[in-house]
């Protein structure tokens, strides 16, 4: 097993209950595999980075949340293919933190987005 992090992009204008279910199934995914959910942040809607094509669409912001979680290859294999699915996601990027617990001891479940007096 290792830790990962993965960020979503959900499209805008999507209800917070759209934004749970997204969450709740990719937790489920993870927990019926044996894998373990170590915490779900919520940023919020940002502008992009650069702006998003998705289904004949432009993207200008999107809504933002982070989900940490312990599994295997296999299972991040499956919420990989269905966040891809899913058609109201515009992006997902899913980043190994580490396999070992030295290297992810110090990892917490949440995380948090730098205030704007911290970018400064």
């Amino acid at each position: 097993m290792s830790q990962t992090n993965t960020k979503y992009q959900v499209r805008p204008g999507r209800s917070i209950n759209e934004i749970k279910e997204i969450a709740r199934t990719t937790g489920n995914i993870i927990l019926s595999s044996g894998g373990v959910v170590r915490g779900i942040s919520n940023w919020g809607t940002f502008l992009l980075p650069k702006p998003a094509r998705k289904a004949g669409a432009v993207y200008h912001n999107g809504h933002y949340f982070i989900l940490r979680f312990d599994s295997s290859a296999k299972t991040q294999h499956a919420v990989r293919r269905t966040l891809g699915l899913d058609p109201r996601m515009i992006r997902y990027s899913v980043v190994k933190m580490g396999s070992k617990l030295e290297e992810i001891s110090d990892v917490g479940g949440l995380a948090e987005w730098p205030s704007a007096d911290a970018q400064r």
